[in-house]
């Protein structure tokens, strides 16, 4: 199977057998594509603020703060139709419980190696921060790629212990913090991390709830209002706590991906007795209850990203709600599919999507290369970030067509 990052659950070899929701590949390739886009935006000067990110402590939301939520609805909006498909190929909850577990080490892996590329001391760890990055991502495609089975099974083989071994290589000599006293650690897991610690308890809750809607409802209840207990405080002395994870007791996160599951359900549920009508009413309804707990729970803890806050969690479910019910209308119903050829690579191998601009960035280190000051202030720097995006994505496509792609 692809990625958890692009994954409806279909191979070439299940599409005879099951149907691929053009609109969620859209869609996720759109969030793809828009994440390099603003990830980007650190390189430019005088931009409009309400495309950036907003500071930590202030209430208040920009382009960039809707983005990753949006994954980590669409990893919800895949897993039962990943599930399902995977069902029908005979495996069974202990199957499924290994392969999330998998998929789970996978993604937190890769977050947590990226995370702390960004805190490295290159003098005390001997490795500058532009080569832990791409020799990391170099690391992930030599483990997780799908190879040929033309290629010889002990070159494989061997081309994957030697990406495991140089990275435990990397975690051993690696050394963070100013002073370079600090180990390799989890930080704060990168985002790969939070969608795989996401991924993980929202795919083990929709395998063990076997479809029952209101199961999947009740733990999207549950994670909500642990978001807001949380940023309550009412939880944060609890000392038998500790031991799980922050992005998992913290609720937010686990909220966004069970709100993606509910609606995909409710999605099934309305397009296999084709009542589009319905369906569309029945999201627009929850569009609007959802912008309305945000705006009733914004006043206490406020709206923002960096804080997790439960107005961010149900504002940005709406975002993304809203923008999935769009492009069904128009892939699927309208039939405009091809308008999103170009882009297609950002949503069927998302995640090696994801890895292209350390390469990039490692290169301009490498090579000394910077672009003029025109091309990075305005609109005209917005324009450099858009193509930089692009071209992102269709050396993504080109490597794929070369046989490179990420499986996990």
């Amino acid at each position: 199977m692809e990625t958890i990052l692009s994954d409806t659950g279909i191979t070439n070899k299940d599409k005879a057998n099951s149907v691929r929701i053009e609109s969620i590949d859209i869609l996720r390739a759109i969030t793809m594509l828009l994440m390099i886009f603003v990830n980007d935006f650190w390189s430019l000067k005088n931009i409009p603020d309400g495309l950036r990110h907003v500071a930590r402590g202030v209430d208040g939301i920009g382009l960039s703060d809707v983005i990753f939520p949006a994954f980590l609805f669409i990893v919800g909006l895949s897993l039962p139709y990943a599930i399902k498909n995977r069902r029908q190929k005979g495996d069974t909850n202990s199957d499924l419980f290994k392969h999330i577990l998998l998929r789970t080490v996978a993604l937190i892996t890769m977050g947590v190696f990226l995370v702390n590329g960004e805190s490295i001391n290159p003098e005390a760890s001997g490795i500058k921060n532009w080569v832990w990055g791409p020799l990391s991502c170099l690391c992930f495609i030599l483990i997780w790629n799908s190879y040929s089975k033309n290629i010889n099974k002990y070159l494989v083989n061997t081309l994957r212990i030697a990406g495991v071994l140089i990275l435990v290589f990397l975690a051993f000599i690696y050394r963070g913090g100013e002073s370079g006293e600090v180990r390799f650690e989890t930080h704060w897991w990168g985002i790969l991390g939070l969608i795989g610690w996401s991924y993980f308890v929202s795919g083990i809750i929709t395998v063990y709830s076997k479809n029952n809607f209101y199961v999947l409802l009740a733990a999207w209840l549950l994670f909500c209002v642990l978001s807001m207990v949380n940023k309550a405080g009412l939880i944060s002395d609890w000392s038998v706590l500790k031991i799980i994870p922050g992005p998992v007791k913290g609720g937010t996160l686990i909220g966004l991906t069970m709100g993606g599951v509910l609606s995909s359900m409710i999605f099934q549920y309305y397009t296999e007795r084709d009542q589009k009508q319905k369906l569309t009413i029945v999201f627009l309804v929850l569009s609007v209850l959802l912008i309305f707990l945000s705006v009733i729970t914004r006043p206490y803890w406020g709206l923002a990203k960096l804080g997790a806050t439960p107005a961010w969690l149900f504002l940005c479910s709406a975002i993304t709600l809203l923008a999935f019910l769009f492009i069904y209308w128009l892939a699927d119903v309208g039939k405009k599919s091809n308008w999103f050829n170009l882009i297609k690579p950002a949503g069927t191998d998302t995640l090696l999507c994801y890895l292209i601009p350390y390469f990039i960035y490692g290169a301009y280190r490498l090579t000394g290369f910077q672009f003029p000051e025109y091309l990075l202030e305005g609109g005209i720097g917005l324009v450099k970030s858009f193509v930089y995006a692009m071209i992102c994505v269709f050396i993504a496509g080109a490597l794929n067509r070369s046989g490179i792609r990420l499986k996990i």
